[in-house]
């Protein structure tokens, strides 16, 4: 069966490389999973990770439309809590632009998420875990709470936004980018209208993104957008992120019916055993962003091994490398065929990450050879 793939890409950065090697990685990648089918190459937002060189998603998209030709290109996602409306179609609406017909817009929380609680409430929980509901696991639940009230996190969170900024909210943030790309915006008085050039009248598709059954999913659905549900972030909540967004699904003049693209995080080599090795740096990647250290840059799987674990440090890690898709190209499209049957994804959006470029490429490579042959 043939399943529908596309990129989701970090742009991270190899240790003992740099930034320039990350963002010319990310140049092939785009080139070479164009070549193997893949529908769209979209490109994360992460600020202040020395291990990721993702920071302005509007600038790489350009870059990497460039590089390609029939390849969709867009963010996965801008988070609205650090620009305004306007600058985000402006930006996206140049480089449509220069590509027409190839560029997506996907938008997710980030201030928002500190403010949602206060306005409409916390998501519901998700069932107690670990699970398995028709072949998938659905990890125990992590709880992000520590790091996201640290100082750490407090300090980062202010170099995003102007000093005393209000970050809007997310579902009218929304909105205004819609109205600008329809050409409808207009003062709140309605004395005024106001026009993005370049963006109005663009072809951009636009996307939400979401981990939980909050904010995004209840945006996505009322508003008759397509819908990227994070199982590669939060596998814990995904299917009641997609359940969500269904139940709020109204058809719009773009889409019809609810679309479901969903993430998983993969990893695929010539056997089960190479793949294993390949994915070990993962944990401690992963540890990193938990910690609040961030992301830092992509170990090579000796040196992984070398960090000493405690039970304290699997345990936070273990909805994620629990949830990792490893091995061989027939393992791996198994486990992504239940993933797709679970969530009823019409579309799966893949994130790799290896030290080595080379494993890279090839991971991708072989996955499209499995999936869509």
């Amino acid at each position: 069966m043939t399943i529908p793939l596309s990129v989701l890409d970090l742009a991270p950065v190899p240790a003992g490389g740099g930034v320039g090697d990350a963002l010319r990685n990310t140049l092939d990648l785009a080139r070479r999973t164009e070549r193997y089918g893949y529908r769209r190459y979209w490109l994360a937002e992460h600020h202040l990770a020395p291990g990721v060189a993702s920071s302005a998603p509007a600038v790489l998209i350009a870059s990497v439309a460039a590089a390609t030709s029939r390849i969709r290109v867009g963010s996965g996602a801008v988070q609205l809590g650090h620009q305004t409306p306007l600058s985000v179609v402006e930006q996206f609406g140049m480089i449509e632009a220069l590509h027409p017909g190839r560029i997506d817009l996907g938008l997710g929380r980030s201030g928002q998420r500190r403010a949602e609680p206060a306005r409409s409430g916390p998501p519901p929980e998700p069932p107690a875990g670990p699970r398995t509901v028709d072949g998938l696991l659905i990890p125990r639940a992590h709880g992000f709470a520590a790091p996201a009230g640290s100082p750490r996190f407090t300090f980062q969170a202010s170099l995003l936004q102007q000093p005393g900024a209000v970050t809007p909210d997310f579902a009218e943030q929304v909105d205004e980018v819609t109205a600008f790309l329809r050409g409808t915006f207009r003062s709140p008085d309605g004395r005024f209208a106001a026009h993005a050039i370049p963006g109005e009248g663009s072809d951009v598709e636009l996307w939400i993104l979401g981990s939980s059954a909050g904010q995004s999913a209840r945006v996505a659905g009322e508003r008759g957008l397509p819908f990227a549900a994070n199982y590669h972030v939060s596998p814990a909540t995904v299917l009641e992120a997609v359940a969500a967004y269904r139940e709020a699904f109204k058809p719009s003049p773009s889409l019809a019916e609810p679309y479901v693209m969903v993430s998983a995080d993969v990893v695929v080599a010539r056997d089960d055993a190479t793949a294993r090795e390949l994915a070990e740096p993962y944990a401690l990647w992963v540890h990193d962003i938990r910690t609040g250290r961030g992301a830092q840059p992509y170990q090579a799987p000796a040196r992984a091994r070398e960090h000493d674990w405690t039970p304290e440090d699997r345990a936070l890690v273990a909805d994620r490398v629990d949830t990792q898709f490893v091995g061989g190209p027939a393992t791996v499209a198994e486990r992504l065929r239940v993933l797709r049957r679970v969530t009823g994804a019409d579309e799966l959006l893949i994130t790799t990450i290896t030290h080595e470029h080379a494993d890279r490429v090839r991971s991708y490579r072989l996955l499209a050879e499995a999936l869509q042959t």
